[in-house]
């Protein structure tokens, strides 16, 4: 039983308590937590859920609602149709910098399902698409999703062996938002059961954006850009510099991309299980082509001059393979889960520049819950984590390495950051878990009291209001290099 998939998600037919017969369902989540922290850190361990989502997540709520438009009788090959819309966000008044304000919150989906149209056994989706396979729970990551970004309309065949979507719309402003243009989006999935030990899926999506000729939000370049001018935010400055006599009114016009603008990605999942202490294991695996980019503002000299950088932001790649296995060691005592993430992120335009668009990464989380009684637990979790740049150096492991960004010589033009090209990053987390509901993992709602610990390469490698930089008329100067970060978290989790 994929525990971590009934947890985590919020659709209407797994977590939506209501009434028999009633029209209104609604379900939630919710996760709030007061973590004062000592150290000039914003009350998260790390940066990111690389470490393992817990105590790296902040404040969050979900509300998800379904009102029955048509109602069939149970079993029956009426027609049906609901509407389904969620509202979630990252803010809690008091417990985050956000201050619960609704402009921290959005409406996430909205749709209408309806079955037996047209064919049994094949559910119509109009409005936002999003499907997934599941859940890596311990990184609170979905590996293998396709259609979060689109609105359209899909069809979903199920049975009891195989499940098959297909689905078409736009993703314009789902990829772009205020510089929308249409990107034609199609796409599907395939689950296949093989018993009540094994699944496997497997599916993709295309984006394809038409040329609209006088759209500035259009697949446009500006000719004769420097990828280095680019990547420094200097395409003015080089060119006034080349053109003295000419000035900004000289500066060339855009033109039609060279080539179209095409994103694509592929998913798949692998799942097992049900086999002695092994509940569940989850393999999810996405690569992806990322949309290029439309343009940026360059500025020199108070001057303004728009750049439309298609060409430049064409290559860039997603590579990301997950696994989480959950044990039960012991029955009713202990319990297990284990997850390992591996991913590379390239922009092959960039050969250059040091940045989080070239890197590899690695991480590995094991949590172990031990059930002193049937509501009381003990909890304890511990990860590690490199990071690396592809380009040079990204990280600094001591608080003045700004001083030698460049493979350890002074430059002040450098396109290299600190003096480390890796990131390593250990975690530890350990407390007392009170869950009302029983046993398990992932059994919520959860109350938490945790201490967190991490230790990181990199000079203090969270959240934080430290300078970046180094001179002698910064009012707030460095105490020295930060690599330990300590947390204790009051925090509450659950849905309903």
């Amino acid at each position: 039983m994929r525990l971590v998939t009934l947890a985590l998600t919020l659709f209407a037919s797994q977590t939506l308590a209501q009434a028999p017969d009633s029209r209104f369902s609604a379900g939630g989540y919710f996760r709030i937590a007061a973590r004062p922290d000592f150290q000039g850190g914003n009350g998260q361990l790390g940066y990111s859920n690389l470490y393992g989502r817990l105590m790296n997540e902040g404040s969050y709520a979900a509300l998800e609602m379904k009102l029955d438009l048509l109602q069939a009788p149970p079993g029956s090959n009426e027609i049906w149709a609901s509407l389904i819309g969620r509202v979630e966000g990252s803010s809690v008044q008091s417990a985050d910098a956000g201050k619960g304000n609704l402009v921290n919150f959005r409406v996430s989906q909205l749709y209408v399902r309806a079955g037996n149209i047209l064919a049994p056994n094949v559910v119509w989706q109009l409005g936002t698409l999003w499907y997934y396979f599941g859940d890596l729970g311990l990184y609170d990551i979905r590996g293998a999703q396709i259609f979060e970004d689109t609105v359209g309309l899909s069809g979903r065949f199920t049975s009891k062996y195989v499940d098959v979507l297909v689905g078409v719309g736009d993703s314009g402003y789902g990829q772009k938002a205020t510089a929308y243009v249409p990107l034609l989006t199609a796409g599907g999935a395939v689950r296949v059961r093989l018993g009540e030990h094994l699944e496997v899926g497997g599916g993709g999506q295309v984006a394809v954006e038409p040329f609209i000729a006088g759209n500035k939000n259009s697949s446009y370049e500006t000719p004769g850009v420097n990828y280095e001018d680019f990547v420094r935010g200097e395409v003015l400055k080089s060119y006034l510099t080349q053109n003295p006599l000419g000035g900004i009114d000289s500066f060339p016009n855009p033109q039609r991309a060279a080539q179209t603008n095409v994103s694509w990605r592929t998913v798949g999942y692998l799942g097992f299980g049900k086999l002695g202490p092994l509940r569940w294991s989850s393999l999810f695996a996405r690569y992806a082509r990322l949309h290029p980019q439309t343009s940026y503002v360059d500025s020199f000299n108070n001057q303004s001059v728009t750049v439309y950088v298609a060409d430049q932001t064409r290559d860039r790649y997603q590579l990301q393979v997950g696994n989480e296995m959950q044990f039960r060691l012991i029955p009713d005592r202990l319990d297990a889960a284990w997850g390992v993430l591996y991913g590379s992120d390239r922009d092959y335009a960039n050969t250059i520049q040091a940045s989080e668009a070239n890197r590899t990464y690695l991480s590995t989380v094991l949590r172990l819950q031990l059930f002193l009684t049937k509501a009381v637990h003990l909890l304890a979790e511990t990860s590690l984590a490199q990071e690396r740049s592809l380009n040079g150096n990204l990280y600094r492991s001591n608080f003045d390495s700004i001083f030698a960004n460049t493979n350890g010589v002074v430059d002040s033009r450098g396109l290299q950051y600190g003096d480390s090209p890796l990131r390593n990053t250990w975690q530890v987390k350990a407390g007392v878990v009170l869950n009302p509901s029983g046993y398990g993992i992932y059994a919520r709602p959860s109350i938490r009291l945790l201490y967190g610990f991490q230790y990181s390469s990199q000079h203090a490698a969270f959240g934080n209001a430290f300078i970046t930089q180094l001179g002698q008329f910064n009012a707030f100067m460095p105490t020295g290099t930060i690599s330990w970060h300590h947390l204790v978290s009051l925090e509450a989790e659950g849905w309903f």
